[in-house]
């Protein structure tokens, strides 16, 4: 294992309603900061992961063509993928590998963009880019309660350049990287694990979206099988403590990863000196 870097590409406000579902403002809001209008800000969040002569990228962010049409989202503090990576040594065709959590907007949304003559191109024109089977299939055929997440655009100038990778199961792909599959927010969402000489990080992507949402009851109204979003959190979660894992929060603007323990009443809470937190967007 030689090098992972983790880097936020932009924010954007959700509703803390929405992001906790069930449980009351008055619980969460003790744990996530929220505005007057009920919104909360959640960080776009992508890691490089360099493996060999391999440079693999975990999520792409939104991008910027779809800013107008969502609005609502209020997103604010967007940095250029390419730019950021090219700040870190990086040149957007270096890329070998681009892994895809899930192909919900504010995930996949910064892998394609338009060029001056409004033509879709690849931002990362030699990457495989990796996705899921079933998170292909209902790409296509959404469940109307998500349908709104998905854009054509940002994925199938991809499939078109044959530079797209489709897997159903867990899978080692390369040293040190295993992808799994975990459903519940959406079908198929993939959760890398990345192996450091030092731990092993989770990017748990939106199976744990915050570090507010450690506790497996604390699930999003965006989840589309609340009760097996609970089932694949708890699994994770128990995984994370038995191996000591590092959970990567992709969405959370305030703490960017913490390790987790179980206490005796088999509640899940972070290991305090473990907390990872990242500078708190302007």
């Amino acid at each position: 294992m030689e090098k992972v870097t983790i880097f936020d590409t932009g924010y954007f406000y959700a509703d803390g309603g929405a992001m906790f579902g069930a449980i009351p403002k008055t619980a969460w809001n003790r744990k996530y900061l929220s505005d007057a209008q009920n919104g909360c800000i959640l960080a776009m969040r992508s890691m490089l992961v360099k493996i060999g002569e391999r440079y693999i990228l975990i999520d792409a962010g939104a991008g910027n063509k779809h800013l107008k049409a969502l609005s609502y989202y209020r997103f604010f503090g967007l940095k250029d993928i390419q730019e950021e990576l090219q700040m870190l040594g990086i040149k957007p065709e270096t890329i070998t590998d681009v892994v895809l959590t899930h192909l919900h907007f504010d995930h996949c949304g910064g892998c394609t963009y338009r060029d001056d003559n409004n033509q879709l191109q690849l931002t990362f024109p030699n990457a495989i880019h990796w996705v899921s089977k079933p998170q292909w299939t209902n790409f296509h055929e959404p469940h109307p309660l998500e349908r709104n997440s998905f854009f054509l655009e940002d994925m199938k100038p991809i499939e078109n350049a044959g530079m797209l990778k489709l897997i159903d199961h867990t899978q080692l792909i390369y040293p040190h990287l295993t992808l799994r599959l975990a459903d519940g927010h959406t079908p198929g969402q993939i959760v890398p694990y990345v192996e450091t000489d030092t731990e092993t990080l989770v990017f748990a992507g939106d199976v744990i979206p915050l570090f507010a949402s450690l506790s497996p009851e604390w699930i999003s109204a965006y989840d589309l099988s609340p009760t097996i979003s609970y089932d694949e959190k708890t699994m994770l979660l128990k995984e994370a403590v038995f191996h000591h894992h590092r959970i990567v929060y992709c969405h959370d603007a305030y703490t960017l990863s913490s390790r987790v323990k179980q206490t005796t009443n088999g509640l899940f809470l972070p290991e305090r000196e473990s907390i990872v937190y990242t500078d708190p967007p302007l």
